[in-house]
């Protein structure tokens, strides 16, 4: 089997799966990486194939990307050879590291950073709401209520809907950014001129945001999803509420957040000072 089929099956495998336009891409491009590598065939490539590639090129990596590398590669010759060349390679472990989280202070820093209102507006409804950037991205203007003052997120990571709350303090500002885009024909509550945003879009105005207002931190949009959970925790939210409006399976996966509320620590006091 020559490599273009064999990268075509994947991909045929993975759809029918309902497997996401993101990890579809990541496990074509690691598949493609190990044929390159070794110049083989496919059902040429051996166990001994795999962890060479580890360990020339992943070994400087995160634990993740070498947890998601074998993935990709399992999935692919379970299904069309059914063997998994994966199965004898030792998976690490994963870091354990706890994600940057802007103060309240730092999240207005930024946002006052923004020059432009739609620009401005995005960023405001990542942290207000939490978002994943490709949920903002796929926001449609039906997916807003203002009677019911809530939204929906569709087919997020998971392939799992939630509900939102639409911020008060945003709620005109959003619905002229609906009547701009109806008068426009969008389909998305934000768009560019060449139509859908990508996430990159969003990445490179935080990335400007965060040069200008002099934050030290390493930021991402993703940062103002954490400082979401996080400040709703250091408010008294309800860690099972949290969970909801991040849209995690597993409460395990919210509780980092009870790691990084810093506000909370601070109220602890010392044996000593009891004495």
């Amino acid at each position: 089997m020559d490599s273009e089929t064999f990268l075509e099956k994947i991909r045929v495998e993975l759809k029918i799966s309902k497997n996401s336009k993101y990890t579809i891409t990541k496990y074509l491009k690691a598949n493609k990486n190990l044929l390159e590598f070794t110049k083989k065939n496919p059902e040429e490539i051996t166990t001994n194939d795999v962890k060479l590639y580890v360990a020339d090129k992943l070994s400087d990596k995160a634990a993740m990307s070498i947890i998601q590398f074998l993935a990709a590669i399992k999935l692919a010759y379970k299904n069309i050879f059914g063997k998994d060349l994966t199965a004898n390679i030792k998976r690490p472990k994963r870091e354990k590291k706890l994600p940057a989280v802007l103060t309240k202070d730092e999240v207005k820093q930024l946002v006052d950073a923004i020059s432009t209102k739609k620009s401005k507006l995005m960023i405001q409804m990542i942290y207000a709401c939490g978002f994943r950037v490709s949920e903002l991205t796929n926001l449609k203007i039906v997916d807003l209520n203002f009677n019911e003052m809530i939204g929906h997120v569709r087919q997020a990571k998971g392939r799992k809907d939630r509900v939102f709350n639409i911020p008060e303090k945003l709620s005109k500002k959003l619905q002229k950014q609906v009547d701009k885009q109806r008068l426009n024909n969008q389909e998305y509550l934000f768009s560019g001129p060449k139509g859908k945003l990508s996430t990159r879009n969003i990445q490179k105005i935080v990335q400007k945001a965060v040069k200008k207002a002099g934050i030290e931190k390493e930021v991402h949009p993703h940062t103002l999803r954490h400082s979401f959970a996080t400040h709703l925790l250091e408010a008294g939210t309800d860690i099972r509420i949290i969970q909801e409006l991040l849209g995690h399976s597993d409460l395990s996966t919210t509780q980092i957040y009870t790691h990084i509320s810093t506000e909370q620590l601070k109220t602890i006091k010392s044996p000593l000072d009891r004495l």
